[in-house]
């Protein structure tokens, strides 16, 4: 997106591009195809979904052709990991090179090594702990409200839910597996659709990240790097360090 006169406009395709994608099918063989794709555009041209789609399809509410009800979709998908993973804003990787992507941003520590080495922040620690069993990720799926009411976040407790949220995102520690509404007291939904957070060692499997911890993270950010490059020639060393690199 980019703002022009003080509103926003999306960097859209053409509506006739013979690769635009059409459908939340077409997204989801990209992201396969490509292995890392964000939502939004940035500083590499044609590396996102919405430069690939027709800016006329956004904000329908048609899940038949809008690419923002397509994550909702696309992150319940068992081989697709969705969150803010790109300079702090969102997007999707594919199972195949997720854990390639988390041994680099993880710098090789699963997060009970944070804890054991005394590196992980106190409010970090505190929002990760409802996924965490001796230590270990377990089978958590919180809503985000409760996610922030069961770490301690909100009135009169911790501050900056939502950052400290997007930093263990960012880090590849949570992710987010699907958008679902709250249910009353009949066990009926209702409202918005909300974030359900988890980790993606549950959607994955643990064996598929201790794989990858097999080489070491430098050896990962350069497997990353020529993929990136493989689609993206152009690309300065600038750009992917800022799109995929560890902050």
């Amino acid at each position: 997106m980019e703002t022009i006169n003080g509103e926003w406009y999306m960097k859209g395709c053409a509506a006739h591009d013979p690769k635009r994608l059409r459908t939340v099918e077409d997204a989801a063989a990209l992201i396969r195809e490509m292995g890392f794709l964000p939502l939004f555009s940035n500083d590499i041209p044609g590396f996102s979904v919405e430069e690939r789609t027709w800016a006329g399809d956004w904000w329908t509410d048609d899940p038949a052709r809008d690419p923002w009800a397509w994550r909702q979709i696309l992150a319940r998908q068992p081989d697709l990991i969705y969150g803010k993973f790109f300079d702090r804003r969102a997007g999707f990787l594919s199972a195949e090179w997720f854990p390639v992507f988390a041994n680099y941003r993880r710098n090789g520590y699963d997060f009970d090594t944070l804890i054991d080495e005394g590196l992980a922040p106190h409010r970090a620690r505190k929002l990760m702990q409802p996924f965490l069993t001796d230590g270990m990720p377990n089978d958590a799926s919180l809503h985000s409200f409760r996610l922030k009411e069961l770490a301690g976040f909100g009135k009169g407790g911790e501050k900056n839910f939502e950052g400290v949220l997007t930093d263990l995102e960012m880090q590849s520690y949570l992710c987010i597996g699907d958008f679902r509404q709250r249910l009353n007291k009949a066990g009926n939904p209702y409202g918005w659709h909300i974030a359900v957070i988890e980790t993606p060692e549950r959607k994955l499997g643990y064996e598929a990240f201790s794989a990858a911890y097999r080489e070491t993270p430098e050896a990962s950010w350069a497997a990353v790097k020529a993929r990136i490059r493989g689609f993206f020639p152009d690309a300065a060393e600038a750009q992917l360090q800022k799109w995929l690199g560890r902050k």
